[in-house]
């Protein structure tokens, strides 16, 4: 019995392990955002502009997202072993319900801090709900047809790109929904944007769910492993040769640039919004070569680690919440007046206001640091209560 659930421990530690990684790098892009004196007037990942450091600053980042709402399909099946599967789907149709609804109303004031909304934005968590709730009744198809249709949405949705509008103004609205970003006015001072179309996000959740099956306690762990670095390494493979030939998988080619490292970045700046399919591979390839690696490692940094991969959503909440009131503090800090407050596209955020990149690096490690201790507590919280909300957060 006890090697059972050691087994079972560290099974699950990797992956918490991992989202943690990704939580943590993730909040390095949201610093960015909000203190580094180019975030607002400049493209980090632009070839011709950018540097080295900044572009790897932006580029690192690459990694949460996809990382995250591939777990979240594994986390989802894991959990569905301690339910039927309708009660798994019922789980997973009002947690999807709920994290649209949080994206909206919670998330967006976090962000922008304007009780009056004026500024609506579906990003990250409104892709997770929908993929949740699409999941909520496709995992009573068999895992081999789960597999393939989330194999045709990453890898086909690039089909798609040619039929993307040239002017941001003729973007139907179930469009942007899709497959193409949109930014619209909807009346005097409102806007709403679409800032993660859907596909092929479901897709990523799906395969994510898939691989949940290569953690149950009877997988044997030498076969998980084998099917982790052949999938992980094909997915890299596939990557490199993909973007060398330049024909398909990603909507932006990459070209010859004024030099060696400026073409470097133009071959890894691939295309997120939506993830294309180099995307995908450039990222997802590297984490399932990760997770093999972090079924084995030890050390207070994996502990300290996975206690943000086991909070994810508490975590991301507060994180923008301390991001954005460091935000203000700075604002103000720095002499600049209350009327500079609503000059830029985030309260207290104007365009012409922030710091060097080694400023916005201490910031991080800062925040990292501040919510730790927050995250420890709500992680014994939450595992040694049972409130129906605690799945929800």
């Amino acid at each position: 019995m006890h090697s059972t659930l050691t087994a079972t421990k560290w099974r699950i530690s990797s992956i918490d392990i991992l989202r943690g990684l990704v939580m943590i790098v993730m909040a390095l892009d949201h610093v960015r955002d909000f203190f580094h004196i180019s975030a607002m007037t400049e493209d980090p990942t632009n070839p011709a502009t950018t540097t080295p450091i900044l572009f790897f600053t932006r580029w690192i980042t690459h990694y949460c997202a996809p990382v995250f709402v591939f777990l979240s399909g594994t986390s989802a099946f894991l959990s569905g072993q301690k339910k039927t599967q309708k009660e798994l789907s019922s789980f997973l149709l009002k947690r999807g319900l709920f994290l649209i609804v949080l994206e909206i109303v919670v998330i967006n004031f976090l962000v922008v801090f304007d009780p009056l909304y004026r500024f609506i934005g579906l990003q990250v968590i409104w892709v997770i709900g929908v993929s949740m709730v699409l999941l909520s009744f496709l995992i009573y198809l068999p895992l081999r047809a789960l597999f393939m249709i989330g194999i045709a949405l990453v890898v086909g949705h690039n089909m798609l790109d040619g039929f993307n509008y040239r002017n941001m103004e003729d973007i139907p609205l179930w469009y942007a929904f899709l497959h193409q970003q949109m930014f619209t006015s909807y009346g005097e001072g409102r806007f709403f944007a679409v800032l993660y179309p859907l596909i092929p996000w479901p897709g990523i959740m799906l395969l994510g769910y898939c691989m949940g099956s290569w953690y149950l306690k009877e997988f044997d762990a030498a076969k998980r492993k084998k099917l982790l670095l052949g999938w992980g390494s094909a997915a890299l493979i596939a990557f490199f040769l993909l973007r060398w030939m330049n024909v398909y998988g990603d909507l932006v080619p990459w070209t010859t640039q004024k030099d060696t490292t400026a073409t470097i970045i133009s071959f890894f700046n691939v295309t997120k919004y939506p993830p294309s399919l180099l995307y995908c591979c450039m990222t997802l390839g590297p984490a399932l070569l990760l997770l093999i690696w972090l079924e084995k490692v030890k050390g207070k940094w994996s502990e300290i680690v996975m206690v943000y991969g086991r909070v994810p959503m508490f975590y991301y909440i507060l994180h923008f919440s301390l991001i954005h009131m460091l935000c203000v503090v700075a604002f103000f800090a720095t002499g600049r007046p209350l009327s500079d407050a609503a000059s830029g596209n985030f309260a207290f955020r104007p365009n012409d206001f922030g710091f060097s990149l080694p400023v916005v690096y201490v910031i991080w490690i800062g925040v990292i640091a501040i919510l730790y201790p927050i995250c420890k507590w709500y992680n014994r919280y939450k595992s040694t209560h049972d409130q129906w909300w605690l799945a929800y957060l």
